[in-house]
């Protein structure tokens, strides 16, 4: 939010900030409200989660009915976290200006008109039309999260609060497992896009029914910044050595693990081990449904300042080496435990998200998390667009495209992983390093 929200907690700079709200620690208010409100929230927020890997689970539908490449169905995935990305910096402003439920409120609608747009799309276009539609109607949901526990949950358990979130964000995830294969399977593609749109639309009813944000002690009668001043922040940033490496592995973690679960995962069971599409979603619906509790036990074991940035670098290197092992893998049991593995490894990017709060002083902390967000979703646009184009130049070689694809993941994630090492590092996180060893 705006500067002066930050907390004043010097010494708590790791758990002082998020998006657009850094308020110094708040009252006590009685829980439950403030958990139905939450709960509201991330009922939109598991919708995105649902969005952006329904293409998983209906991809054999929309190749059978448009002929679509696989550069075509990367391209049609891609299109939703592109459009979330360059979403985010006019939704910050928004939560800034108009605050979140209003933001929330007004472009969750955009998403149910996109699925249901999707649900009766007579060809490709009208797809990507509906897609570009979902991608900003989402394009909040995760921030107002972050924003709402910054403002009304303790300042020190912020990771482990953002960490239940992303969690149960992930409901949405089993939603695009077995329950929507069953869907897609009995009614075919269609069908579930306008579940979907349904669902959205029950969502935020709920959303408008019980989300009345209680007023902040600590709001302050400044003006919000300007759309020209809020941009010059967002463009101060990338003055910054660091930055750079952070959004290098902003642009690649999340992406990774969403190219494989989003896109490829559906495909790649059905074709190399002859799965059939349920079959299929329930490896979706279990690797999904332990990505529900990572997040939050990997912020309970945030190591701190001292080590985290090591074990982002470990994580992913690790990760990028489960692609590897899953491209060359023959045996389908060793492959379903590999891609289980990968959705335990999958909650640290929790972390990033403390890294990111480390490294920047208090007035820049809000856009840099809105700048990390953007490049994460940015990330999985570009790495599904560029898998689909592997997947399609690879077939027409006569290669196996999947391991194309899955070796072009590793790469792109190793790659990453190593830059975020080697790239400089944030004065004030070196700082902080430095005064834990004195501890």
């Amino acid at each position: 939010m705006k500067p002066h929200d930050t907390p004043h907690h010097p010494s708590q700079a790791e758990a002082a900030a998020a998006p657009h709200a850094q308020a110094t620690a708040p009252p006590e208010r009685p829980l439950r409200p403030l958990w139905l409100m939450l709960l509201a929230l991330i009922g939109g927020f598991a919708l995105s989660q649902a969005f952006r890997t329904v293409t998983s689970t209906l991809a054999l539908g929309l190749q059978s009915d448009f002929g679509l490449s696989a550069q075509d169905l990367g391209a049609f995935a891609g299109l939703f976290g592109l459009s979330f990305g360059v979403a985010q910096l006019l939704m910050g402003i928004s939560l800034d200006k108009f605050g979140l439920r209003r933001t929330i409120l007004s472009a969750f609608p955009l998403a149910a008109l996109g699925a249901a747009l999707s649900a009766a799309a007579p060809s490709y276009l009208w797809l990507m039309l509906g897609q570009l539609l979902i991608g900003i109607g989402c394009a909040p949901a995760f921030l107002v999260c972050t924003l709402f526990v910054a403002r009304h949950f303790p300042p020190d358990r912020f990771a482990f609060y953002s960490g239940l979130s992303l969690g149960g964000g992930g409901l949405g995830l089993l939603f695009t497992g077995t329950p929507l294969a069953w869907v897609v399977q009995s009614w075919g593609w269609r069908g579930g896009f306008a579940l979907l749109a349904l669902l959205c639309v029950l969502a935020w009813l709920l959303i408008w029914r019980w989300v009345h944000e209680p007023p902040s002690l600590h709001a302050s009668s400044a003006q919000p910044e300007g759309w020209g001043e809020a941009l010059m922040g967002f463009l101060r940033l990338f003055t910054l050595p660091h930055t750079w490496g952070i959004l290098l592995l902003g642009l690649s973690s999340y992406a990774a693990f969403l190219s494989l679960r989003g896109l490829w995962l559906g495909p790649l069971l059905i074709d190399r081990f002859a799965f059939s599409l349920v079959e299929a979603g329930n490896v979706a619906l279990a690797m999904s449904f332990i990505s529900l509790f990572t997040p939050g036990l990997f912020g309970k074991l945030d190591p701190g300042v001292h080590q985290r940035r090591a074990w982002l670098g470990y994580a992913s290197l690790l990760m990028a080496s489960l692609f590897v092992i899953l491209a060359f893998l023959p045996w389908e049991t060793a492959s379903v435990v590999i891609i289980l593995c990968m959705g335990v490894l999958s909650g640290y990017g929790v972390l990033q998200y403390s890294d990111v709060r480390i490294s920047y002083p208090p007035e820049l902390i809000g856009r840099a998390l809105s700048l990390f967000t953007m490049a994460m979703f940015l990330g999985v646009a570009l790495m599904q667009a560029a898998t689909g184009i592997m997947a399609e130049l690879t077939l027409q070689w006569g290669w196996d495209s999947y391991r194309a694809v899955l070796l072009t993941i590793a790469l792109w994630l190793g790659v990453a992983s190593v830059g975020y090492r080697y790239l400089p590092i944030s004065p004030l996180l070196r700082k902080a390093q430095q005064d834990s060893k004195r501890i």
